[in-house]
């Protein structure tokens, strides 16, 4: 279950830049370090030896990935970009039945309607968070609409919690 945190827009980028500063920097001296390793065990002096710096760069990659979601992803300096991460993630579950959602907010599901609420609240964090303003009045006039909805049926409109159930309920309603 994901749920929205109270996040400062400016310790939030602060942070997910060093984060990515230090993964960028981590990966490009691994790709040197075992590409040169790749050209001194396999390659010949004044050879071609492109595909041996190839396959250094592309370890560099895998081993990276590993140390992403082995080490790095639990650790305190990656938190605000795996947050991040896992918001957008949260968003996209609902984007990827939205149909149904918004099908079933007109039906009166008071499911579908947290699920919505949660959508509106993630969607609006996350344009804060990554500066997007853009279509954000259109969000808000959404927003607004939605939640005198959810007042009027008596629905708890501080939805910050998506509850995996809640999609695969309006999934299985195809």
């Amino acid at each position: 279950m994901f749920e929205i945190q109270p996040m400062n827009v400016q310790t939030y980028r602060r942070q997910t830049r060093r984060s990515t500063v230090i993964i960028a920097l981590m990966f490009l001296a691994l790709a040197m370090v075992l590409s040169t390793a790749a050209v001194a065990l396999f390659g010949e002096p004044g050879g071609d030896n492109l595909r041996f710096n190839i396959g250094g760069v592309f370890a560099a990659l895998l081993l990276m990935a590993a140390l992403m979601r082995g080490k790095f992803w639990t650790q305190e300096w990656m938190a605000p970009a795996v947050y991040g991460w896992q918001l957008k993630r949260s968003l996209m579950s609902v984007t990827n039945v939205m149909h149904q959602v918004t099908a079933a907010v007109e039906a009166g599901d008071p499911t579908a309607m947290k699920v919505l609420r949660f959508y509106h609240l993630g969607l609006d964090q996350m344009h804060q968070l990554d500066g997007n303003s853009s279509d954000h009045s259109q969000l808000i006039r959404e927003a607004d609409q939605h939640k005198a909805r959810m007042e009027a049926l008596g629905i708890e409109t501080e939805q910050t919690r998506l509850d995996p159930a809640w999609l695969a309920a309006l999934k299985s309603t195809r």
